[in-house]
């Protein structure tokens, strides 16, 4: 096999929507507005939480590393597939296409264990709420996210260097907006079945298991909440963790349909709009739930306000 086989030094060429290229200019506007709205509202929840000592606590840290997250999640894939929709089809080196993969796939591993940790914050909280204070200590609520972000980084490098020691077939045309683990391994020339179990090997820990304890934890949770007396200390146990539980299914459930469930008779159009939802259009929902259902980030927000304007 020759050297060139490797492709360390050709390009890749991302076709992205070519069906939008009718509304190439409404489709870039609309992205860039969805982007920038993404990273200021990530933006703001970080300084809000910073600088609220009333938002001192676990639930919100854990929120403040979601929205760092969602920030590197849509910083790696929009502003590429910005670029490419100018010039109606993109490329990318090898390189580049490898490293937005890692930070694609370092972002999607942190989501998943920081939303897990988050839901047993919520478990805490409801379920031994006497207790909650000395079990979720400040201590503890560092460890956790430094072991998220160690556990993303190291199993998303295992398994981004294995990617890039695969062969790929000319034309290296992915039909995509991003550089995604299925697309690649679609063009790979390579026998894939170790990448594959590898990535079985790697979804255990990253994906099955957080989502089986994210279930747990709101089993408990429910029944705690139903044994509440009165419906209004129901409704207020429930507020305290309805919009994780509302991110959390907007993010599996997308999850699910790219990575889970067949794609053999999903269209292409259907796989990109779905990735799309996931990659750029759920990290913005983080900001926006957490600022229209958490009073306390509210508060923040207009206290924030008042000291700029006066």
């Amino acid at each position: 096999m020759q050297e060139s086989n490797f492709t360390f030094n050709n390009d890749f060429i991302l076709l992205g929507f070519q069906s939008l290229q009718v509304f190439k200019t409404m489709s870039f506007w609309v992205l860039l507005v969805i982007y920038s709205m993404t990273v200021c509202g990530n933006l703001l929840i970080i300084t809000l939480v910073s600088y609220s000592k009333n938002l001192q606590t676990p639930m919100y840290f854990f929120l403040t590393q979601l929205s760092l997250s969602d920030i590197m999640l849509t910083t790696a894939i929009a502003p590429n597939m910005l670029h490419n929709i100018v010039n109606e089809v993109g490329t990318i080196s090898f390189v580049g296409c490898i490293t937005q993969y890692y930070f694609f796939a370092v972002t999607e591993c942190s989501e998943c264990l920081l939303l897990t940790v988050m839901s047993y914050d919520r478990y805490l909280a409801i379920c031994k709420p006497l207790h909650y204070n000395c079990l979720m200590d400040s201590m503890l609520s560092i460890k956790l996210t430094i072991i998220s972000w160690l556990l993303s980084i190291s199993l998303s490098l295992l398994d981004t260097v294995t990617l890039g020691l695969l062969h790929f077939c000319e034309p290296q045309i992915i039909d995509h907006f991003f550089c995604d683990y299925l697309p690649l391994l679609e063009l790979s020339c390579s026998d894939t079945s170790v990448l594959q179990l590898e990535a079985i090997f790697i979804s255990l820990p990253v994906l099955v298991l957080p989502f089986i304890l994210i279930i747990v934890s709101y089993v408990y949770i429910i029944q705690v909440i139903l044994r509440l007396p009165s419906f209004t200390e129901r409704q207020k146990a429930f507020s305290t963790c309805s919009s994780h539980l509302t991110i959390v299914s907007i993010f599996y459930t997308t999850l699910f349909c790219i990575y889970v469930l067949p794609t053999r008779g999903q269209s292409r159009s259907i796989s990109k709009v779905l990735s799309l939802f996931y990659t750029v259009v759920t990290p913005l929902t983080n900001p926006i739930i957490y600022s229209l259902r958490n009073k306390d980030m509210k508060k923040a927000f207009e206290k924030c306000i008042c000291k700029i304007v006066l």
